[in-house]
């Protein structure tokens, strides 16, 4: 459990920094995305394995994945506005 809890830090904290790095205007303030980013997933990580059990980390990490993007979408700042809206 041990590992997989560090497999899910891994994973949200590279979401965080893709999401800083591709996004910086909408992601301002940095070290909140980069701390919300691995506690969103080791809550989603927590959840599915919970869900799948222990040791399918092919089924886990995916929705570990999935919870840190939508907690990191959370932050997202909205872009300039629309010409059409």
């Amino acid at each position: 459990m041990l590992w997989e809890a560090v497999a899910y830090a891994v994973i949200g904290l590279a979401t965080a920094l893709v999401a800083t790095y591709l996004l910086p205007a909408r992601f301002p303030r940095t070290p909140l995305v980069l701390t919300t980013g691995p506690a969103a997933a080791l809550a989603g990580g927590l959840v599915a394995h919970t869900i799948f059990g222990g040791g399918r980390l092919e089924m886990t990490a995916p929705g570990a994945l999935v919870v840190s993007i939508a907690l990191l979408s959370l932050l997202a700042r909205p872009g300039r506005p629309s010409p059409l809206a």
